[in-house]
């Protein structure tokens, strides 16, 4: 999907320069969509939680009855070998599909997954660089009818309706709902909202990923004695909030000044969060 510029691919055991071909035509993850991936991030010298990110690939692909067949270990150390002597901002992406049917067809065979891994360079966001929500009638699925529990591409064009919904009203993004009409997440990233200096943001309920930069962010607040809860949310408890902000591997942090005609500051926790990611990052170079 090629957002930014110079690519390198790890393929079938070695680096190639550019977004070379991967998959084929008939390939069970170019037929029936048994794709996975993960996003890390390199910035400023530093990949955080990159074996996180990892391992995460790795359960993800097993989520979609895929094997994985690189370790966390051995796929940290690929990706820090392709990232010898690169400088900009990097997004990170480790990748696996199914090659072959079993079943009918349907079922992905165990023993033959693809996998590669694509370094995009796309610059990280200004640090004052917001975003603005609306409601979107598109909501999260539950695990009884989607693999809600893996990173999987199956699961994005719900999300690309929701957030081509918001962009239409004239929005940067959606606040997204449960099937019980509970705030989950956005279109792209985790939420968190402050109130009276509280943080709250979703409970996970097995309908959205509980991000790894989430609960980097709330590992953070708290060791910094800001209290966070994790709780029920509703779209009226957006409306009253004082400052509500995005997290996500992209961006880290992304303020949102507006939910509908609700107007937020870019407020004082959002700026503390960022300030907090940056400080364990570079304490853990």
């Amino acid at each position: 999907m090629a957002t930014g510029r110079n690519i390198r691919t790890y393929f079938n055991g070695k680096w190639h320069d550019g977004d070379v071909p991967v998959m084929r035509a008939a390939d069970h993850g170019a037929w029936l969509g048994s794709t996975v991936f993960d996003g890390a991030r390199f910035f400023d010298g530093m990949t955080p939680d990159l074996d996180a990110h990892c391992a995460r690939v790795n359960r993800s692909a097993e989520a979609l009855m895929l094997t994985p067949t690189v370790s966390t270990d051995d796929m940290v150390a690929i990706i820090l070998d392709g990232l010898k002597g690169a400088s900009a901002p990097t997004y990170i992406r480790p990748m696996y599909w199914g090659i072959d049917g079993g079943a009918l067809g349907i079922i992905p065979k165990p023993d033959t997954t693809g996998f590669c891994i694509c370094l995009e360079e796309i610059p990280m966001p200004a640090e004052d660089a917001a975003t603005t929500l609306t409601t979107t009638r598109f909501r999260r699925p539950t695990l009884d009818n989607a693999v809600v529990n893996a990173k999987a591409g199956c699961l994005y064009p719900n999300n690309a309706r929701m957030l081509a919904e918001a962009n239409a009203k004239g929005f940067g993004n959606a606040l997204v709902c449960d099937s019980q009409g509970n705030v989950a997440e956005s279109a792209t990233a985790n939420v968190f909202m402050v109130r009276d200096g509280d943080v709250f943001t979703p409970i996970p309920n097995g309908t959205f990923l509980a991000g790894i930069t989430r609960a980097r962010h709330i590992a953070n607040l708290r060791a910094d004695g800001v209290t966070v809860h994790e709780a029920v949310l509703t779209l009226d408890d957006f409306r009253r909030a004082d400052e509500v902000f995005l997290t996500g591997n992209l961006a880290k942090v992304t303020p949102v000044t507006a939910f509908d005609e609700t107007a937020y500051p870019i407020g004082p926790i959002a700026r503390r969060a960022r300030e907090l990611y940056w400080d364990w990052a570079a304490s853990n170079r």
